[in-house]
């Protein structure tokens, strides 16, 4: 093959080549299929048992409402019908995020899996071998693990558990049952020690506000717990309290002093509510936005004050004090 016909062979598979290039890119250009965008689960709401729909015939039923409380944490309420009898299930617990449709709480030391589709939740131990681990929470052996629906605005309240809050938290041996109900003149906060050596009698407290927290930790570190009941005021305010019940060497429990920020000249400047609470080691942590003059209360912008609080025993009985304040400036 002479040299003028190899190179003319050669010119040929090039514009072949680049022809066929341009041709699959333009196929690949046309042929693209756009991806199915995926409705996600907006998986606030409530959410009924089976029987739910029939409950006007006598039925039982199970109902868990779900709220947007963080980024990635959802509030989970178990309750049930209590017009005819005791409740079924009660509880209250956090569960986190793990994906879009997958949030997981730790229950009674087992971890609880609440996946939503559309319109539905599905709740299941980690290990099904675990379910009946759940039967603390209700009564007559059963449990709330199961499917269930979405309905449409609020639960019956002709029926429906009045407990607002229910949780139960132990260490160290000793234990305490908190409850919060809604009473015909406010709200009534119940709480129920066990484990005592002497006094397990329960406690009641009518109460402003609504129960929105408990922890339990050995904040003095004398062997035995305390129990930490944290309160948030009705109304865009807000307004934090603690309450709080102290062992006495596993015998009895006596009650805590809490200072209100109200009372400090220095802490309360710039305070309007919005108190969130948690136990950081054996220290208590209150932080609250700050407001400057001017700031409507949506848009605080003077930063979020900490204060740590310190248990130490006082004349009467123990007490928190202050063990110092941090400023932190607003967030760009």
């Amino acid at each position: 093959m002479n040299l003028s016909l190899k190179i003319a062979l050669g010119s040929l598979l090039i514009i072949c080549l680049i022809n066929c290039k341009h041709e699959i890119k333009k196929v690949d250009q046309e042929d693209v299929i756009e991806p199915i965008k995926q409705e996600l689960p907006e998986v606030a709401g409530n959410y009924v048992s089976d029987y739910y729909q029939n409950r006007n015939e006598g039925y039982d039923w199970i109902a868990i409402s779900v709220k947007n409380i963080g980024e990635n944490t959802i509030g989970i309420s178990v309750r049930s019908r209590a017009d005819k009898k005791k409740p079924t299930c009660t509880l209250d617990t956090k569960a986190n995020k793990v994906n879009d449709s997958l949030f997981t709480s730790a229950v009674n030391g087992l971890t609880v899996m609440f996946t939503f589709h559309k319109d539905t939740l599905n709740i299941s131990t980690e290990r099904p071998e675990q379910a009946d681990g759940l039967q603390y929470y209700c009564s007559g052996g059963g449990n709330f693990i199961g499917n269930y629906a979405r309905i449409d605005g609020d639960l019956d309240q002709t029926q429906i558990d009045r407990t607002i809050f229910s949780r139960t938290l132990e260490l160290q041996g000793i234990g305490f049952l908190v409850s919060s109900t809604t009473i015909e003149f406010g709200k009534e906060l119940q709480i129920t020690p066990y484990g005592l050596e002497v006094d397990n009698n329960p406690i009641t407290h009518i109460i402003e506000g609504t129960v929105i927290n408990a922890e339990i930790e050995d904040l003095n570190s004398d062997g035995f717990p305390e129990l930490l009941v944290y309160l948030s005021s009705d109304g865009s305010g807000s307004y934090g309290d603690v309450i709080g019940y102290s062992v006495n060497n596993g015998k009895s429990i006596s009650a805590i002093y809490f200072p209100p920020v109200s009372e400090n000249d220095e802490l309360k400047k710039g305070y309007m509510g919005h108190d969130e609470f948690s136990v950081i080691e054996t220290t208590l942590a209150q932080r609250f936005p700050i407001y400057k003059e001017g700031d409507t209360n949506a848009n605080p912008t003077g930063g979020i004050r900490q204060i740590e609080y310190q248990l130490v025993d006082g004349e009467a009985s123990r007490k928190f004090v202050i063990k110092n304040s941090t400023d932190f400036p607003e967030k760009n």
